[in-house]
């Protein structure tokens, strides 16, 4: 995929799978909400979480966003990252914030929402996957190339 697509289908897609290295140096798989910022893909997630954990000790992550059902429909991106990590709870309620509001997609967030939101957010930390490098694939271009 061109940058332009990618960037395009970044955006229509809802969720990734974040695969971060155990201790033990097995991967470990996990799906995330997410969305594109200056060109970087954001997350939250628990601090307790393991694949927090995972990163802490190793910031490298890749992952992974695909669609299509069919194999002449399928897309997707590989994403080599490295993550940064980020603490501060206003930071973190102002990321959920905006992660809420792309899935809710356009409504306005309830009071109670929004309320869990920044209850949650002490309990949170923000992801930003740096990429390094990237594979995409378009299988609906196949059929243009025959």
């Amino acid at each position: 995929m061109s940058d332009e697509e990618l960037d395009a289908f970044l955006h229509e897609q809802r969720t990734l799978i974040c695969a971060t290295i155990g201790r033990d140096g097995a991967p470990h798989v996990m799906p995330l909400w997410y969305l594109v910022r200056d060109g970087d893909i954001w997350a939250w997630t628990y601090a307790a979480s393991q694949k927090v954990r995972n990163l802490e000790r190793d910031p490298r992550a890749t992952l992974a966003v695909e669609a299509g059902e069919r194999y002449e429909e399928l897309r997707g991106v590989m994403l080599a990252t490295e993550a940064v990590i980020e603490h501060d709870p206003d930071f973190v309620a102002a990321l959920g914030l905006a992660l809420y509001e792309r899935y809710i997609q356009g409504a306005e967030l309830p009071a109670a929402v929004r309320a869990s939101i920044a209850k949650q957010a002490p309990k949170r930390v923000a992801l930003r996957f740096v990429e390094y490098d990237r594979s995409s694939w378009d299988h609906r271009k196949l059929a243009a190339e025959q």
